[in-house]
């Protein structure tokens, strides 16, 4: 249901330069959001809040800052790229004149840390002046409104005051306010950004422009603190109210947790009593009768631990931080007070402990630079990663060197071909040598993971996210030394070719791979697609070579193409849209799979297909929440808008996706949820079993090899998150079934049902109509990308 709001009157079009305009989404064709807000008016409250407050608007910050920067000589207020709606991500950084257009040196001198860190220990010794970098990260999630209120406040503080406190903080910090991390979020009162991403479960993939924003700015300054501010936590624990980590266990084994947790618990304890000491300040009673913060590790057992690289303070402990999530009780100016407090009492505490925190700080650099991790056990850090380059199609294995070298990780080139382990590599190989400053990030980047369903009753989110086997590229671990000439990898450069004369095949090798493909389509050019997945075209080089080169791919020659192999043509996808159940947009990491992998993707509502059919459309794909096509008397307040306004749009909807498969369109399901609702559409008459939804990881996965699992083997693997499998599947072809073996689990947490998931169908398609289901997270979070290609299986498969 759309609310479409009158415009403003043009005098107050003009609210703030720096802010970027995003025109409507207009016609079915582009998607309609359910609130078409003016592109200068704003969400005035949240409906995931049960209260709201009248925040800062998002409109009024630019301004509001540029006023603070003419009144300051301590601030730099600059604008570090834009957000995916196109709105300005301001940084601010405070420090004390004299410090003042020295930053570039003391980003050199921190640099030192990892080239010499027992030189720069002497030299922070010596000179107890030094200053230190502390960052704060402001309402990562849109809807927790508070925390860039606080860190406004903070800025005005440290812009304009003087008070002895001000200036001791100011003498030995440096502040860097990433002050709206999710200026869209704030925008639309969303927790995701416009893409639909939940940024704080981005930081290992870092799909989002908002995020590689943050990991650049943690690169430049390799903060000693890092406080990302969020709400809201109340009565955790009796009269306890807010949150302040440290985790409860389990930690992620690639930290140096012994030292994280040696500054971290103290400081979180110097949050809570400064909290405490302004309590008479608090006006609601929630705080009057507050008798601490709940601290996970301290009040706690399980649940709410810091085990994925996912979290934004998670993330920055990988480059040495000590990392904090701070979560107000109430989203209201108490909320703001809070954060307020807790932020004081970081930056007081790290003010009295800079010296010793940051010689442990730069000591995680020493045990990585030294190959001595004291608190792990031998073996666990290998001595290599060897990454090999496929010749023929290198964009996998480049994507993940990118990635690494945007991550601070060192990676240098084979200069001629090397033996490992019995194993010859070519000229050109990759290596990650682990004897390096963040070699716990490159660990926890690369490693396989584990299982750890024994260790913990409940995890907070997922628990696996290996790169090589969810991105698809090989990282061979080496307990030997790697002896070869090698060259530092400074960047990677991609160029495709073409050779031969044709038809030429494009192997259904990679996302890169299927996009090129799509490319040809859309250009006209003619592709043929055979039972193994590999395309075909019978082209000049010359009218694909553009797109090839752009592609990264080496495309040859064959010597016919395949008699079974089908014409293909660019198809058109329609893909539900969640607009916020549950707070998030869970079809947008399938959503974003899609539109890499090439395929025009259209967002449909359950209103708009109810009422609109799918004509017009090839393809139609179900990813996310079943209660997308529950009855209105079934929806929370908060989840109305985007489901069925009336009982009657059910049976419409049914009717008319029945209707599109019937005309020979095709339905592709992905999920547990999605795959129940298609039970429930009566598109299937197979039984759909799910798991807990705190259950996620890797699995075995023994595919077909051909049609929807082409370019995939026995003995596989995929992911899941609230695992699916079906039965009584008589009436479908099976494509894939998870591993037969006890250890069909390898890595992340499942305790309930896996049993009875053993060995159990995890892809199907229906025989008699063009409908599959795929019970593996094909596009989950733009993470999965080796799954990506089960999606563009499907969609060609006829």
């Amino acid at each position: 249901m759309k609310k479409n709001k009158k415009k403003k009157a043009a005098a107050s079009l003009l609210i703030i330069s720096l802010v970027s305009t995003v025109p409507f989404s207009a016609g079915y064709a582009e998607g309609n959001k359910w609130t078409n807000v003016n592109t200068y008016e704003e969400q005035d409250g949240s409906k995931f809040n049960s209260e709201n407050y009248d925040f800062v608007k998002f409109s009024q910050i630019g301004t509001k800052l540029k006023d603070i920067e003419k009144q300051s000589n301590r601030v730099k207020v600059e604008v570090r790229g834009t957000s995916a709606d196109g709105n300005p991500l301001y940084v601010v950084t405070i420090a004390d004149p004299t410090t003042q257009g020295k930053f570039g040196k003391i980003q050199a001198l921190r640099k030192q840390m990892f080239k010499n860190p027992s030189k720069a220990q002497d030299w922070i010794a010596a000179n107890p002046d030094f200053k230190v970098p502390i960052m704060i990260n402001g309402s990562i999630h849109g809807t927790e409104f508070v925390g860039s209120d606080a860190v406004l406040q903070l800025i005005e503080r440290f812009a304009t005051q003087d008070d002895q406190e001000t200036k001791d903080i100011l003498a030995n910090n440096i502040l860097i306010f990433n002050v709206v991390q999710n200026p869209d979020g704030r925008v639309n009162a969303t927790r995701f950004n416009g893409e639909g991403i939940d940024l704080n479960r981005d930081f290992i993939t870092q799909s989002q422009p908002e995020t590689q924003e943050t990991v650049e700015l943690i690169k430049e300054w390799n903060p000693m603190v890092f406080l990302d501010t969020h709400g809201y936590v109340k009565n955790y624990a009796p009269n306890h109210q807010g949150l302040i980590e440290p985790c409860t266990p389990p930690h992620n084994p690639n930290y140096e947790y012994d030292l994280y947790n040696k500054w971290a618990f103290q400081q979180a304890e110097a949050m809570e009593a400064n909290i405490m000491a302004d309590k008479a300040t608090f006006k609601g009673n929630l705080y009057k009768s507050m008798e601490g913060v709940y601290v996970p590790q301290r009040d706690d057992s399980a649940g709410w631990d810091d085990y994925p690289p996912i979290f934004t303070p998670m993330y920055a402990m990988y480059h040495g931080a000590y990392g904090h999530t701070l979560e107000a009780p109430t989203n209201d100016w108490d909320g703001v007070r809070w954060q307020y407090d807790a932020i004081m009492g970081a930056l007081k505490f790290a003010t009295e402990n800079k010296q010793a925190m940051i010689t442990d700080q730069i000591e995680m650099f020493k045990r990585g630079i030294n190959f001595d991790h004291p608190f792990h056990k031998d073996g666990f850090f290998p001595k290599a990663y060897i990454l090999p380059v496929k010749e023929q199609d290198p964009t996998v294995t480049d994507k993940a060197v990118k990635h690494l070298l945007k991550n601070d990780i060192e990676v240098v080139q084979a200069a001629k071909s090397f033996t490992v382990d019995g194993k010859n590599y070519p000229k050109g190989t990759y290596i990650v040598k682990m004897d390096q400053a963040k070699a716990g990030l490159a660990n926890t980047i690369l490693w396989d993971g584990e299982d750890i369903s024994n260790d913990t009753p409940a995890m907070y989110d997922i628990s696996a996210w290996s790169l090589p086997e969810l991105w698809g590229f090989e990282a061979i671990s080496t307990e030997n030394d790697v002896n070869v000439v090698t060259t530092k990898v400074n960047q990677v450069t991609e160029q495709g070719a073409v050779t031969g004369k044709g038809p030429f095949v494009i192997p259904n090798s990679s996302v890169k791979a299927v996009n090129l493909v799509n490319t040809l389509l859309q250009q006209g050019v003619s592709v043929k697609r055979d039972e193994n997945g590999d395309f075909y075209v019978e082209a000049a080089a010359n009218q694909i070579g553009a797109a090839v080169k752009a592609s990264g791919i080496q495309v040859g020659s064959t010597e016919k193409v395949p008699a079974n192999a089908a014409k293909l043509s660019s198809l058109k996808v329609a893909i539900l849209k969640d607009g916020g159940m549950g707070k998030q947009q869970s079809h947008s990491g399938t959503k974003l799979a899609l539109k890499r992998l090439g395929f025009a993707v259209t967002e449909v509502t359950p209103v708009e297909v109810a009422e609109n059919g799918l004509s017009g459309f090839d393809v139609f794909v179900f990813s996310g929440t079943e209660s997308l096509i529950a009855l209105p008397d079934r929806l929370s307040a908060a989840n109305k808008e985007f489901g069925f306004q009336a009982a009657s749009q059910f049976d419409s909807f049914k009717n008319n996706v029945s209707d599109f498969v019937s005309k020979g369109g095709k339905y592709i399901a992905v999920g547990a949820g999605a795959s129940s609702a298609t039970k429930t559409l009566g598109l299937t008459d197979d039984t759909i079993n799910t798991a807990g939804s705190n259950s996620n990881g890797i699995v075995k996965v023994n595919y077909s090899g051909t049609g929807v699992a082409a370019g995939y083997d026995q003995d596989d693997l995929g992911f899941v998150y609230r695992p699916v499998w079906y039965t009584g599947t008589g009436n479908d072809e099976v494509i894939a079934s998870l591993g037969s073996e006890d250890d069909f689990f390898m890595a992340g947490h499942w305790i309930n049902k896996k049993a009875e998931a053993k060995g159990q169908a995890v892809i199907v398609k229906e025989q008699d109509k063009d409908v599959t289901l795929i019970g593996l997270e094909a596009g989950f979070r733009d993470h999965t990308d080796y799954l990506f290609r089960l999606l563009s299986n499907a969609i060609f498969e006829k």
